[in-house]
């Protein structure tokens, strides 16, 4: 008789059941993970995102045990500790090729099964060629699972051409905010200012590196200059509310660069005034998803602690209490990183 598992099935952003279904099957290059903490993504609880693909099973920040292998599976066996990416690219495609891999067609429609709030996922043959990472013994599971998070702001840094000495704005400090904020200060930057509407967030924000934290909308570009003498070089929006896009054009400096991080819903139109980006040659950037190598790259910064992560969990809950952690992410109150553990 064939094994169930126990999933969390999303059918709303107040309706997530858990569930049980049957044990997928693995192929002779597959993997089958036992997940140990999954990582409750702001995306996760985008509705108008989630909403049209419902009922499904979410979770894509994923570490966690090598359960069994494919005869054919030579890189991994059973008990190996790993982070998985859900998305992978072919490498072979023109957006590869010119290291575009986050707008690939196969990076795109490339997933684990069923998803990562599961006791078990399916690892396809492509996943487990170019998207499964051993994390090493002194590293936690849920340390592992911002590994993807991390890698997103690793690319976001990467097409910025961030480097050292540069004044750095983070607008919106939840989860992808912090991790940009003590990836700036890992990499170097001069200065860094970070804005939210929470004062909860502000005084994370500070701990995490911001060197002046500002309540979203109350002349924000005036302190900067205050307290740095001139304005950001680099801008990430990390949030999409009008008003930040508005703090964060206001706030980058000339020939600066503008990224934006956070999506709006489509169909929603940006408040920008162009003139001002053309007269002082202000350069517009944006960027999706995080390609094998930016993973890498993030698995090593948390590895070493270069961005350490462990006081961005807040909260660690069963499968049972995941209605609780989509409300905790969606409330986005007085928690950061919320984590599901499976097998608790």
């Amino acid at each position: 008789m064939k094994k169930n598992l126990r999933v969390a099935v999303y059918y709303s952003n107040n309706d997530v059941r858990v569930e049980k279904i049957e044990l997928p099957a693995i192929g002779d290059d597959e993997l089958l993970l036992r997940v140990e903490a999954s990582g409750i993504c702001g995306s996760d609880v985008m509705e108008w995102y989630r909403l049209r693909s419902a009922p499904r099973v979410l979770g894509h920040e994923v570490a966690g045990m090598v359960e069994e292998c494919g005869r054919n599976v030579k890189k991994f066996r059973p008990g190996d500790r790993v982070t998985v990416s859900h998305h992978v690219p072919c490498n072979t495609c023109r957006y590869c090729l010119e290291d575009n891999h986050t707008v690939c067609d196969t990076l795109r429609s490339t997933n684990f099964e069923p998803g990562g709030f599961s006791e078990y996922v399916r690892v396809p043959a492509i996943n487990v060629d170019r998207g499964v990472f051993k994390i090493p013994p002194e590293m936690s599971f849920e340390e592992a699972t911002f590994v993807e998070p991390l890698g997103c702001v690793v690319r976001g840094f990467r097409v910025a051409g961030m480097g050292p000495a540069r004044s750095v704005l983070v607008v919106g400090s939840g989860v992808s905010g912090l991790l940009h904020i003590k990836l700036a200060r890992a990499l170097g930057a001069e200065f860094i200012a970070a804005t939210d509407v929470h004062p909860y967030r502000l005084s994370v924000a500070e701990k995490c590196g911001a060197d002046l934290v500002v309540r979203a909308g109350e002349r924000v570009r005036e302190k900067i200059l205050k307290r740095f003498g001139r304005l950001c070089d680099l801008v990430f929006l990390c949030a999409s509310a009008d008003g930040a896009i508005k703090d964060g054009l206001e706030c980058v400096e000339r020939a600066g660069t503008v990224v934006f991080f956070a999506p709006k819903m489509p169909g929603e139109l940006y408040p920008m005034e162009i003139f001002s980006v053309w007269k002082d040659n202000i350069t517009m950037k944006n960027t999706y998803a995080a390609a094998p190598r930016d993973s890498l790259v993030a698995l090593e910064l948390i590895a070493n602690r270069r961005v350490d992560v462990r006081d961005m969990i807040t909260h660690l809950l069963p499968l049972e209490d995941i209605q609780k952690g989509f409300r905790l992410v969606e409330e986005a109150g007085e928690s950061i990183k919320v984590i599901i553990r499976p097998h608790q």
